[in-house]
This record gives structure tokens, C-alpha cells and sequence, in this order.
């Protein structure tokens, strides 16, 4: 199955959630949680990140995480995970409790496609305090992809993490898997990162654009966002409508995409430093906004 057909078949087979002028929605990949190791990416940002979904979580925001969002190539087990970023899914929790939350998953937690696995993982935690089971985010289920709808100009958006481009990270998953699990993790310890991962490679992550724009403008002509490559990516209005959210593990920030009163905005979250000599996290414009029907086919 080439690339193109992956991508279809993850358009056609999407979860359809509707939105409106009024919707607010924030949209981060990448974040590859581990288990706060030297090899857990995520880690030097989490505060970083807590700061910046409480903020959404507040202003009455919607969180789409397109993919990666636990990284389980390194690790085994999500158990480690969920005890090293407990905080996360707690947040994660009030979300789904308000409705505001979907999941999609990536090549790092393609596990997630099996719904046993995500049962059995994210449906509920033991609390090692009164050593019983409790309800962490009961009966999610996590997607592939998703097509926003605008309930009123009919506009679709497609939301999913990018790798049915990559052949590699979605066929062969499992071999790429392994490789990292036994080769590159311990090597990342000492700053010696995988080359054949998109967001390491320049080529590769080209490669994937091209490849994903050819479908959107020959097949699906739909404004499409992405992660996968963690190459934050904002087109302008005559061009193909491919976005990219970037990642929450770039080395002093995290990038995302918000949608709100129909624009889409491509966002940093930081730490900066007052007059004063106090760090403070700070939300910095990148691009727009810019409203949605500008990329209108």
C-alpha cells in the first residue's frame, strides 16, 4: 500500500468531530513522554508544558495531541511513564471529563491501535496509595486521524500525526522499534541521535512533506495538519494547506497550533527572563492569525 493510500484510508476511516467559529482548540504532537530518564526528550520541557495546557485547559480550550504523545519505543512499559508525568494525565483527566479531549496516535504509540492495550492502560491506574485501581480516562479510545467539520461553512480539517507518509515508521514500525530500543536510546544518553528518524533527517522530513502534499493537493484537496517530523510549518495562503504543529520536545521550547474564532495561529511556549532576572513562561505568536477559509480549495 503506497503512501497515498494509507493517507486516504486514514481520511475516510477518521473520527468526525464538529466545531464552530466559537470553538477554541489547541493542537500539540510529539511530546514523547518517558520515564524521566537522561533518554526522556520531554522532560527538560514539562514544566513547560503543565504551564501551557493548565493556561488551555482554563480558557476553555479543546487538546488534540496528534500522535507520540507517550513514547513507547524506548519504554516497555506505560506504567513508568504515567508514574514520572502523573500530573499530565491528571490534567489529561479533567479534560476528558469535560469533553475537550482527543487522542490520535503515532508511530512512537502505535500500540494505541490495539483498544485491549489502551483499555488496560489508560482506562484506568493503580493508586499506590490505597492500592486499588481508579478511573483515569474511562472508555477513551484513541484514533488514527480526525476530520474537524465547521458546522456551518462545511469546511473539513484533517488532523493526524504523519507517519502513513513515512513507510518505515508506519509498515515497519515494529523493526524501527526495536532498533531504537536496543541501539539509539542508550546512544542518545551520550547525544547520538537515530538518522533515520524525519526529525533528525532534513531529507526525510522533506521527502514527507512532499509526499503528503501531493495528496492534498491531487486526492483530498483538505487543509491537513500534521506532527511526525517536528518541523513546526505554517504555508501561506496560495500554497498547499499542510500545517505542521512542531513538538513539545524542541531543546527550549514547545510549538503547537491553536484554532480559535476560525484562524488558526502557529504558537511557542517558553522560558524568558524579566528585567528583573525572574523566569516566567511566556505563549509567543509565530505566524498568523490567519482565518481557515483562506485555504479553501
Amino acid at each position: 500500500m503506497s503512501s497515498q493510500s494509507r493517507l486516504s484510508r486514514a481520511y475516510r476511516q477518521a473520527k468526525k468531530v464538529s466545531f464552530s467559529d466559537d470553538s477554541k482548540i489547541i493542537l500539540f504532537s510529539d511530546c514523547h513522554r518517558g520515564d524521566n530518564s537522561f533518554a526522556d526528550d520531554f522532560a527538560r520541557n514539562k514544566n513547560v508544558y503543565l504551564h501551557a495546557l493548565n493556561y488551555y485547559y482554563n480558557e476553555g480550550f479543546t487538546y488534540c495531541e496528534l500522535g507520540d504523545g507517550d513514547e513507547l519505543w524506548e519504554n516497555r512499559s506505560f506504567k513508568e511513564i504515567f508514574h514520572a508525568h502523573q500530573h499530565v494525565y491528571r490534567l489529561f483527566q479533567n479534560f476528558y471529563t469535560k469533553n475537550r479531549l482527543h487522542l490520535i496516535w503515532g508511530n512512537h504509540d502505535m500500540v494505541y491501535r490495539n483498544p485491549n492495550y489502551v483499555k488496560k492502560n489508560l482506562h484506568s491506574y493503580f493508586d499506590r496509595k490505597t492500592n486499588t485501581q481508579k478511573p483515569l480516562l474511562l472508555d477513551i479510545e484513541l484514533s488514527e486521524a480526525i476530520v474537524l467539520t465547521h458546522i456551518t461553512t462545511g469546511q473539513r480539517i484533517f488532523l493526524a500525526h504523519g507517519h502513513q507518509a513515512d513507510f518505515m515508521n508506519y509498515v515497519a514500525w515494529r523493526f524501527n522499534s526495536f532498533m531504537v530500543r536496543v541501539l539509539w536510546r542508550p546512544l542518545q544518553v551520550i547525544g547520538i541521535y537515530d538518522p533515520t528518524s524525519p526529525a533528525k533527517n532534513y531529507s526525510e522530513t522533506i521527502k514527507l512533506e512532499r509526499r503528503t502534499k501531493k495528496w492534498i493537493g491531487q486526492i483530498a484537496k483538505v487543509v491537513t495538519i500534521i506532527g511526525h517530523t517536528h518541523r513546526p510549518r505554517f504555508p501561506e495562503k496560495n500554497q498547499i494547506p499542510l500545517f505542521n504543529t512542531g513538538s513539545c520536545v524542541h531543546p527550549r521550547a514547545i510549538t503547537g497550533l491553536e484554532i480559535e474564532n476560525g484562524e488558526i495561529s502557529l504558537i511557542k511556549w517558553q522560558i524568558s527572563t524579566t528585567k528583573d532576572g525572574v523566569l516566567k513562561i511566556i505563549r509567543v505568536l509565530l505566524e498568523g492569525p490567519q482565518k481557515l477559509t483562506d485555504f479553501e480549495f
